[in-house]
């Protein structure tokens, strides 16, 4: 049934519509929306921007915005009237030269037309313009890590706060760790305690307003590093839903 929801939310996203999408027929935005639509099936971004409430013409941030899959799911719901600013924070960015350099390439290719990108101090979150939803999947755990700069997270919380408008949400998904550890294995096993993170996020000003399970894995026992075989791509993921007054 999960499968089934996802493939009638792929059907309905407005890029498949000509008068909001960007340009939807070019070779890149097929090829892009053929993987990407092949991908849905284990990440679940169209139903995870639903849990978000994204709609067209919203803006976003995509906070370390990766290989772009987010930032591509995003730009096809958001439409022309919408954008996407995807940013990297410098430290991550020396560290990932080669994504930077593919998504600065993305947010030029003109079968979207709106997507940016940018680098900014890890402890700056800015865009042009206030926006509707901060997003980060599988990058909040890094922040207080050491290439980082061994930051305090309240730094990206208030950060994000600041971004957004008010009722704009802030979506983090992340490697679940053990129930106590705190921050304890960010750095090691690259993940982080949910409970530690509401605490964190909700400190900041932001109302905690729901979590998904899309992504949860039972059968993760949180004792493994998220690039361990036996669990890489598999790991049991919170999704948390925040909201700014």
């Amino acid at each position: 049934m999960k499968r089934l929801f996802v493939l009638a939310l792929v059907a309905t996203i407005p890029a498949c519509s000509p008068g909001n999408a960007p340009t939807a027929n070019s070779v890149s935005a097929n090829t892009n929306l053929a993987r990407d639509t092949a991908t849905d099936a284990r990440r679940h971004g169209p139903a995870i921007a639903a849990f978000a409430g994204l709609k067209p013409g919203d803006k976003v941030i995509d906070w370390i915005p990766g290989g772009g899959y987010w930032t591509r799911t995003f730009a096809r719901i958001v439409g022309r009237t919408g954008h996407v600013y995807g940013i990297w924070a410098a430290p991550y960015a020396a560290e990932a030269a080669t994504d930077v350099r593919r998504y600065t390439e993305l947010a030029a290719d003109p079968a979207f037309g709106n997507i940016s990108a940018s680098t900014q101090p890890a402890t700056e979150l800015k865009a042009p313009e206030p926006v509707d939803l901060v997003f980060t999947s599988q990058n909040y755990h890094d922040y207080a890590d050491k290439f980082m700069g061994s930051l305090d997270p309240a730094l990206l919380d208030k950060a994000a706060f600041a971004a957004l408008k008010p009722g704009g949400i802030f979506l983090i998904i992340d490697h679940v760790a053990a129930a106590g550890s705190g921050m304890r294995d960010t750095d090691t096993l690259h993940r982080i305690d949910p409970a530690a993170v509401k605490k964190q996020v909700t400190a900041a000003g932001f109302q905690f307003v729901g979590e998904s399970r899309l992504l949860a894995n039972p059968a993760d026992d949180h004792s493994k590093a998220v690039f361990d075989k036996s669990i890489r791509s598999r790991t049991d993921q919170f999704i948390y839903k925040f909201r700014k007054p």
